[in-house]
C-alpha cells in the first residue's frame, strides 16, 4: 500500500488526465490523510477540488478550494475552482468576487477577463429580473452615460465628473467602479483628450489606487506604465500634476506606504511588487532624457524620483533603488542638468528642471553607505566630463562645464572634486575669456557655485575675482552683467569679508545695490535673468545701510514680491534670505561684556553692532515691509509646491513672520493679509529651528487675536499641537509664556478647543509651569488652567485619587501674586462648583485650606474676593455636614460682616453671594435669622 504523499499525489494526476475522477479523489484523499507539508496540502485539495468540479458536486468542491486557500491565499488556481464551485451553485456575487481577485493577480488574462464579464452580465440580468438595480451601480453608469455623451450638457459634465472623483475617493465606491467595466471606461474618457475629462478620469482613478494595493495593481498593469508617463509627458500643468498624483498613489501602495488595507484573509493577496517598482523607476529615468516629454512631465519624474528612491530612514540598510538609479539613471540625470536652455538643442525644460535634478543628484549622493559606493557615483560622473570636454568642439565642453556646475549645486563635495579634474579650471577659465556671451554665461555660473563653499572657494578667490571683474566691465549683456555681479557678492561672503567688492570698487556695496535694485524693475529682463538681481541683493543687505535702502525702495520691493509668487525654488530661498536680512531675523551671538573688555584689552578687534542695526531702525524696516504687502507675498511663497519650497526656505520664511509678529499692533495686519492660517504649515513641517519660529509666531497671534478670526473653521484645532510644542523645558521663557497666553485664550473658547489641548497632552506641562518661580509663567499657567476646568475630563482629573492637582490650586490661592490669586480662585470657583466630590477633597488636600479661604473672602481686591465668598458658597451648598465646619470658624463672623452691609452698585455682587451663604445656612438650621436670635 502506497503512503508516500507525493507519489499518491502524481497517481492522482494520472487518474485525473485519464478522466478517471473517482480514483483520482481517492489518491488524493489517501495524500492528504498521510501529508503533513502545508503547501503539498494545499496542492492536494486544490487537485481535488478540480476532481469534484468535474463530477459536478460542486459544494465539495468549494469546500476544497476554500481550504487550498485558506493555507495559501495567492492561490490563483484554487481561487478560480471555487469561482467556477460557486458560480454553479448560483452564488454569483461570490463568485465575481474571486474571480476578481484572479483578475487582479493576472490582468492579462483572458479567461479571468471573460469571466468577469460573463459573472458581471449574469448578476445584472439577476438584479434587472427582481426590478431593482443597486443605487451606486447605477449612478455610475449615469455619470460615465453623461461624460461620454458629447452632446452633454456643460453643467451636467462638470457635475458628473466632480460626483465621479467623490465616488472614487469612497471604499465601496472605488470597488463599484471597478466591478462595472470602470477602470476601461476612464481610459475612455482619457483618450478624449479633453483637458476636464482627462482630469476628471485621473483623479478618480488615484482615489481608487489608495490603501488598495490589489487595486492599484491592476489599475497600472491595465492603463499600462508607458501610458501613463506618455500622460504626465503633455505639456499641460494640471494634467501632468495629476497624472504624477496618481503615480504617486500607485507607488505608494506597491511600498505598502498610505492606508492600512483592512482585508480578511482570502484577501489578502500577496503581490510581488518589486517587478512594478523597477519598471516605473526605468520609465521615468527615460522620460528624463525624452524630447517628447514637456517641462512639466520632466519635472514630475524628477519629483517622484526625488520622493521615492533615496531612504527616507536612515537606519534602513537598504539602498537598493539607489543603487539601480545610479547605475541605470544616473547619466540621464546628468544629461538634464548639463542643458543650456538658450542652446537649440536644449531638452524642453521649466525654470526648475535644472534645480531639481541637482536636488536628485544630492540626495542620491548622500543615500550611498560606503566609500565604493560613492567611487563608483564620481566616476560615472568623470567619466560623463571626459566625454564632453574637447578643446577642438566648444558646444560639447560648454555641456561639461554646466554639468559641474549642476552637481556643484547638489552634492559639494563631488562637485568640489570634479573641480580638480584635469582641465576643467581651465575651461572655465578660458570660456570667461571668450567672444561668445553664452560661453561667458555658463562660466560665470560656474563660477558663483564654485564659490558657494568657502572650502573649494580658495582658488576662485584668488583667480575668479579678476575674471569676474573684467567681465563685468567688458560685457554689455545685461544677463552676464548681473551674473558677474552675484560672483563678486559670493566671492565677497566666502572670503569672510566684503573681499569681492573690495576688489572691486570703493564703496561699492551701496552702488552695486543700487544696480540690483535697478535690474529686478526692469520688466523687459527675462525673470530667470532678474532672479540673479534678487540673488545678489540676499548677499548685499547683509550691509546695514543697503537693506534700509531696500525697503525704501517701493518698486524693488514690489518687483521682488512679484517674482516671489512666480515659485522659482531659487527665487524663494533668495527672497526669504533677503528679507530675513532686512528684519534682522537671523542669530546672532550675545557678546559677553566680561570677553568684551578681556579683547579690548589685549587689543583684538570687536565688532560693533551698526547703528542701523539698532530696534528702532529694525522696527522701521518691518513697519515698511508690512505696508508694501511682505504677508501676501509670504503666503504665496508658503503655498508654492513641496518640490520647491525647500524646508530652508520654510525656515527663513518662519524667521521673517516671527520678526514681523514682534509688535502687538502689527497683528491684526498680519492676519488680515492671511498671515495666520499659512503659518500653520510651516509649524508642523521644515527643520526643526524653523517649526519653532513658527509655532512661536502662532503663539503671539494667538495670545492676543480671536482665534476665529485668525484662524477660520477647523484651521484653530491644528494651531493647537504647536502651541503645546513650545511647553518645553528647552525653550526658553518667552516661548512658554506665550504659548501659554495662547492656549489660555483657546481654552476660553469652546470645550471642543479645551478637549483638543487635553487630547494633544498639555496638561501635565500647564501643572509644571503652575510649579514656576518666573511670576508671569506662573501666572500664565494659572490662567490657562483656569480656563480648562470648565472641561469635564479635566475636573475628572482633579477628582481622581493620587494626585496633588486640587492642592496645587489651593496653596496658590493663597499665593501674594494678585493675578495667580485671581486665576487660581477662579478654577477653584468652577470646580467646587461643578463637582461636589471637590469640596470635601479640598479640606483635606492641606491643613491651610481654610485660612487660606477667609483670606480670600477678605481681599482688597473685589474680583478675588467675589471668587472667594463663591467657593465658600460652593462648600456650604455641597454638604450640610462641611457647612457647619465653616459656621464654626471664623467664617461665619466674615460672611456676617459682608453681608449685612448696605446695597453697593460697585460691589452688589460680593455682598449678594455673602447673603446667599447666610441663607443656605439658616436653611439647614445652622443658624437663625437676627429677628429669631
Amino acid at each position: 500500500k502506497m503512503e508516500d504523499p507525493i507519489q499518491l499525489k502524481e497517481e492522482g494526476n494520472k487518474y485525473f488526465q485519464a478522466n478517471d475522477y473517482e480514483k483520482a479523489v481517492q489518491s488524493y484523499t489517501q495524500a492528504i490523510k498521510l501529508n503533513k507539508d502545508k503547501a503539498l496540502q494545499a496542492v492536494l485539495y486544490r487537485n481535488r477540488a478540480a476532481c469534484f468540479l468535474k463530477k459536478e458536486e460542486y459544494a465539495k468542491a468549494a469546500s476544497d478550494a476554500s481550504r487550498a486557500i485558506d493555507i495559501n491565499a495567492s492561490d490563483i488556481k484554487a481561487l478560480y475552482r471555487r469561482s467556477q464551485a460557486l458560480e454553479k451553485l448560483g452564488k454569483l456575487d461570490q463568485a465575481f468576487k474571486d474571480a476578481q481577485k484572479c483578475a487582479t493577480m493576472e490582468p492579462r488574462n483572458k479567461n479571468f477577463q471573460e469571466t468577469l464579464r460573463r459573472l458581471g452580465a449574469d448578476i445584472q440580468e439577476k438584479v434587472n429580473a427582481r426590478g431593482a438595480v443597486p443605487s451606486s451601480q447605477t449612478r455610475v453608469q449615469k455619470m460615465f452615460e453623461i461624460l461620454l455623451d458629447e452632446n452633454s450638457e456643460k453643467e451636467k459634465r462638470e457635475k458628473a465628473a466632480n460626483n465621479l472623483i467623490v465616488l472614487g475617493r469612497e471604499e465601496a465606491g472605488a470597488e463599484r467602479i471597478f466591478q462595472n467595466n470602470g477602470v476601461s471606461l476612464l481610459l475612455q474618457l482619457i483618450e478624449t483628450k479633453d483637458a476636464e475629462l482627462i482630469l476628471a478620469a485621473v483623479r478618480t482613478l488615484s482615489g481608487m489606487c489608495t490603501g488598495h494595493k490589489a487595486r492599484a495593481t491592476a489599475i497600472l498593469h491595465y492603463l499600462g506604465i508607458d501610458n501613463i508617463c506618455m500622460w504626465m509627458s503633455v505639456d499641460n500643468e494640471e494634467i501632468s500634476l495629476a497624472v504624477c498624483n496618481l503615480l504617486q498613489t500607485i507607488t505608494d501602495c506597491l511600498l505598502g506606504q498610505g492606508k492600512e488595507e483592512q482585508h480578511g484573509k482570502e484577501e489578502a493577496v500577496v503581490l510581488d511588487t518589486k517587478k512594478d517598482l523597477r519598471m516605473i523607476t526605468m520609465r521615468l529615468l527615460d522620460m528624463l532624457v525624452s524630447k517628447r516629454v514637456s517641462g512639466q512631465g520632466r519635472d514630475q519624474a524628477l519629483n517622484l524620483l526625488n520622493k521615492n528612491i533615496p531612504r527616507k530612514d536612515p537606519k534602513d540598510h537598504d539602498n537598493s533603488r539607489t543603487i539601480f538609479v545610479i547605475d541605470n539613471g544616473l547619466k540621464k540625470i546628468l544629461k538634464v542638468v548639463s542643458q543650456i536652455p538658450e542652446m537649440p538643442d536644449c531638452l524642453p525644460l521649466t525654470k526648475n528642471t535644472q534645480l531639481t535634478a541637482s536636488v536628485l543628484l544630492n540626495k542620491l549622493y548622500d543615500d550611498l553607505r560606503c566609500d565604493p559606493e560613492r567611487d563608483n557615483y564620481r566616476v560615472i560622473c568623470e567619466e560623463y566630463i571626459k566625454s564632453k570636454i574637447d578643446p577642438q568642439d566648444m558646444d560639447k565642453t560648454l555641456h561639461a562645464i554646466q554639468m559641474v556646475s549642476g552637481i556643484l549645486q547638489g552634492p559639494f563635495d563631488l562637485g568640489n572634486k570634479l573641480l580638480g579634474m584635469k582641465g576643467v579650471m581651465e575651461m572655465m577659465v578660458a570660456l570667461c575669456g571668450s567672444e561668445r556671451e553664452i560661453d561667458q554665461l555658463v562660466a560665470v555660473e560656474a563660477l558663483i557655485h564654485a564659490s558657494t563653499k568657502l572650502s573649494r572657494a580658495t582658488f576662485i578667490i584668488s583667480n575668479g575675482v579678476t575674471l569676474l571683474k573684467e567681465i563685468y566691465k567688458k560685457t554689455k549683456n545685461e544677463k552676464i552683467k548681473i551674473r558677474a555681479l552675484v560672483g563678486l557678492c559670493k566671492l565677497g561672503s566666502a572670503g569672510g569679508t566684503d573681499y569681492g567688492l573690495r576688489q572691486f570698487a570703493e564703496g561699492s556695496t551701496e552702488k552695486l545695490a543700487k544696480q540690483c535694485r535697478k535690474w529686478l524693475c526692469n520688466t523687459s529682463i527675462d525673470a530667470r535673468t532678474r532672479k540673479w538681481a534678487v540673488e545678489g541683493l540676499a548677499y548685499l543687505t547683509l550691509d546695514a545701510d543697503v537693506k534700509d535702502d531696500f525697503v525704501e525702495d517701493e518698486p524693488a520691493l514690489q518687483a521682488m514680491f512679484e517674482l516671489a509668487k512666480a515659485s522659482d525654488k531659487t527665487i524663494l530661498y533668495s527672497v526669504a534670505s533677503a528679507l530675513v536680512n532686512c528684519t534682522n531675523s537671523y542669530d546672532t551671538k550675545e557678546l559677553v561684556p566680561e570677553l568684551v573688555q578681556l579683547a579690548k584689552f589685549s587689543k583684538q578687534h570687536v565688532p560693533e553692532e551698526h547703528p542701523k542695526d539698532k530696534k528702532d531702525f529694525v522696527v522701521k524696516r518691518v513697519k515698511r515691509l508690512l505696508k508694501a504687502g511682505v504677508v501676501s507675498a509670504l503666503a504665496c511663497m508658503v503655498k508654492a509646491d513641496s518640490a520647491i519650497l525647500t524646508d530652508q526656505s520654510k525656515e527663513l520664511i518662519a524667521r521673517v513672520f516671527l520678526a514681523l509678529c514682534e509688535d502687538p499692533k502689527d497683528r491684526g495686519t498680519i492676519v488680515a493679509q492671511g498671515g495666520g492660517k499659512v503659518l500653520i504649515p510651516l509649524a508642523v513641517e521644515g527643520t526643526d529651528v524653523g517649526k519653532i519660529k513658527a509655532s512661536h509666531a502662532l503663539a503671539k497671534i494667538a495670545a492676543i487675536s480671536n482665534p476665529d478670526m485668525a484662524f477660520p473653521g477647523e484651521r484653530v484645532y491644528e494651531v493647537v499641537r504647536p502651541l503645546v510644542s513650545l511647553l518645553n523645558t528647552e525653550r526658553d521663557g518667552l516661548q512658554n509664556y506665550e504659548a501659554l497666553l495662547g492656549l489660555t485664550n483657546f481654552a476660553g473658547r469652546s470645550d471642543k478647543l479645551r478637549m483638543k489641548i487635553v487630547k494633544e497632552r498639555a496638561l501635565p506641562d500647564i501643572e509644571n509651569y503652575m510649579f514656576e518661580n518666573h511670576d508671569q509663567l506662573r501666572q500664565a499657567a494659572t490662567e490657562c488652567m483656569c480656563n480648562l476646568v470648565v472641561n469635564k475630563e479635566v475636573q475628572e482629573r482633579f477628582v481622581a485619587d493620587g494626585n496633588d492637582r486640587l492642592k496645587l490650586v489651593v496653596l496658590l490661592c493663597g499665593e501674594d501674586d494678585e493675578k495667580v490669586q485671581v486665576a487660581a480662585a477662579g478654577a477653584l470657583a468652577m470646580l467646587t462648583a461643578a463637582q461636589k466630590k471637590l469640596c470635601s477633597k479640598m479640606t483635606e488636600v492641606t491643613t491651610q485650606w481654610l485660612e487660606i479661604l477667609q483670606r480670600l473672602c477678605l481681599h482688597d481686591n473685589m474680583e478675588v474676593q467675589h471668587r472667594g465668598l463663591v467657593i465658600t458658597f460652593n462648600l456650604i451648598s455641597a454638604d450640610k455636614d462641611l457647612a457647619k465646619k465653616l459656621v464654626e470658624t471664623e467664617l461665619l463672623e466674615i460672611l456676617t460682616y459682608i453681608g449685612k452691609q448696605e446695597d453697593d452698585p460697585k460691589k452688589q455682587h460680593i455682598i449678594n453671594v455673602a447673603r446667599d451663604c447666610l441663607t443656605r445656612c439658616m436653611d439647614y438650621g445652622l443658624i437663625k435669622p437676627l429677628s429669631q436670635a
